[in-house]
């Protein structure tokens, strides 16, 4: 199975948007199961696949509806590398999932119309939240046991900037969103929200994610896509502007509208500057932060200290990357 990755030219065509109409990719073919569709979000990600590609990398994306639908991809054979934090699904499942690269923090904020002023004000408020059993999923369980609330009836819609939407134009009253998110609506609108104050979080929002064996039958290819990844991070960390040098005109970030196009240097300025992202990958600190949070959180079972790391996470190919 090595090599098996790279003979063909990438194909980059979003896929049917659920797991049910995921056509199967040709066999040497690294299948992506994105979380979400492209958007501003995901440029970084998309300069790694290019330059993974530069290095006889082939790969083709799918975006699912949501997280959940990605995982269960994952589990199920069709996909190869998903997008998520799939801790619950990795304690209850025979499957050997790891993951194998932290994306981003959990750097996420509580938005609401001034109808609230602190999180206490939101027991049995509704909420909107991107998946079940997702990032924002998992910060609202702990904002509950935190705070000692309990939120009411949650919603689900993926995407940040589709929440913000959904808050400005009345339909929801309070959702948790992004960095980049906060900020905008904060500047476009700087007297209709509320920020609520929140805890520090630094537990993984988005982590990449595949079945150990399949990784282990192709870790040649494997360790060229997290060496794509760990320069992209560590390359973007000293300078964001790299992100909109290295993204694609033709390419999926290519094709969003100008305006984002034109915001990648501020968006990824203001992300690097409120640490969203990890110039190491994540690795076992993350690991170790995501034992904590998740436990909390209700999707892993057991004491967080006495968890194995090595049950979740698969350090070789990070660690390799590290070491170059």
């Amino acid at each position: 199975m090595k090599h098996l990755l790279k003979r063909g030219i990438a194909a980059m065509t979003a896929l049917p948007l659920v797991v049910g109409l995921a056509t199967a990719a040709h066999a040497d073919t690294l299948r992506i199961a994105l979380a979400e569709t492209p958007s501003d979000e995901l440029a970084a990600f998309f300069v790694a696949l290019d330059r993974a590609k530069a290095n006889g990398l082939d790969y083709e994306w799918t975006a699912f509806s949501d997280e959940e639908l990605a995982i269960q991809a994952v589990l199920s054979g069709q996909m190869d590398i998903g997008f998520g934090t799939p801790y619950a699904a990795m304690q209850r499942s025979k499957a050997p999932i790891r993951i194998i690269f932290q994306l981003s923090k959990l750097k996420f904020f509580p938005v609401t119309t001034k109808k609230y002023e602190s999180l206490e004000d939101m027991n049995d408020a509704p909420i909107l939240l991107h998946s079940r059993g997702g990032g924002t999923d998992s910060i609202a369980n702990v904002i509950e046991e935190k705070v000692g609330i309990k939120f009411g009836k949650r919603s689900y819609v993926p995407g940040s900037s589709n929440r913000v939407v959904a808050l400005v134009s009345g339909q929801a009253d309070a959702t948790i969103i992004d960095l980049s998110n906060k900020n905008k609506i904060v500047a476009q609108h700087p007297d209709k929200f509320n920020v609520l104050p929140m805890f520090e979080v630094e537990a993984s929002d988005e982590a990449l994610f595949a079945n150990l064996n399949w990784i282990q039958e192709n870790d040649e290819d494997v360790q060229i896509f997290v060496d794509a990844l760990l320069s992209t991070w560590q390359d973007m960390s000293e300078d964001p502007t790299i992100i909109a040098r290295e993204t694609d005109p033709d390419g999926p970030i290519g094709q969003l509208p100008p305006e984002l196009i034109a915001g990648l240097d501020k968006f990824y300025a203001e992300a690097v500057e409120g640490g969203l992202y990890s110039a190491n990958g994540g690795g076992r600190t993350a690991a170790k932060a995501d034992m904590e949070w998740y436990a909390e959180a209700g999707q892993l079972e057991g004491d967080p200290a006495e968890l194995n790391l090595d049950d979740f996470w698969y350090f070789a190919p990070l660690d390799a990357a590290l070491e170059k």
